[in-house]
């Protein structure tokens, strides 16, 4: 199994996750043309995509999701509380409704839905497994519940928002109405959380711990990298860092 980032932040994000055959997009918040763009950068043809899951309805997830799919005829999956608020926009694409609380399976792919706090309709974050590993992707999170902390337990790749420094989101330039949006229950992860989460988890089988999700102006690589490798005493260098141009490129599991 491996897995890579097109891009992760506020202006889009988009993961791509591989087990054997099946090649799996999780959400798209980019143009299809920025979309082909940062896919030909990872040397994917779009037409071997297998399908795309989303997370939840805003833009920066969602938002050229349809567009894609109907380019190149892909199956869609999403929560019911996601598909209603986008239901003239998936007309005539195949959509999936998926539980938030059951496994369902994808080609050479078994994915675990999981509920999380979030100013969103019905969103999910996920875990992918090919049987033997298990990818964890957490973003767009406002807090951690016990069910996120059982659901991400020993994975072998951890994918997780490091959203904002709680002191510069503090006495940032942010009016006052998002700095409690951003940094409330139903929000973004910061250094701290993520850090706190890490180091609960059981991780003894991990291999990969990519930092994403981080605000431009609220954040900063080092701040997040040094939370992270902190926790896990490990080298600073050992935490990778999604980017909003560059993303990530491919990570092997195994």
């Amino acid at each position: 199994m491996r897995f890579a980032l097109l891009g992760s932040g506020s202006e889009g994000n988009a993961l791509v996750v591989q087990s054997g055959a099946t090649l799996l997009l999780l959400d798209c918040g980019f143009s299809v043309s920025e979309t082909l763009l940062r896919l030909q950068r990872l040397q994917l043809d779009p037409a071997s995509i297998s399908g795309i899951l989303v997370t939840h309805e805003h833009s920066d997830h969602l938002g050229g999701v349809a567009r894609l799919a109907r380019r190149f005829n892909l199956p869609v999956w999403m929560t019911h509380g996601t598909l209603r608020f986008q239901q003239q926009k998936m007309s005539g694409l195949l959509v999936h409704e998926i539980s938030a609380h059951h496994r369902f399976r994808i080609g050479d792919l078994e994915i675990e839905p999981c509920p999380v706090p979030h100013d969103a309709a019905e969103p999910v974050q996920y875990v992918f497994s090919d049987g033997a590993h298990r990818l964890g992707v957490l973003t767009d999170t406002g807090h951690i519940t016990p069910h996120i902390a059982t659901t991400f337990h020993a994975c072998h790749a951890l994918v997780l928002e490091c959203n904002h420094d709680a002191e510069m989101l503090r006495s940032g330039r942010y009016p006052a109405s998002l700095k409690q949006r951003v940094g409330g229950l139903y929000g973004h992860l910061n250094n701290y959380q993520s850090a706190e989460f890490l180091a609960s988890l059981d991780t003894a089988r991990l291999q990969h711990v990519v930092a994403a999700h981080l605000s431009a102006h609220n954040n900063t690589p080092q701040l997040a990298v040094r939370a992270l490798s902190a926790v896990l005493s490990c080298r600073e260098d050992e935490i990778a860092v999604a980017t909003q141009a560059e993303g990530l490129g491919w990570r092997g599991i195994g």
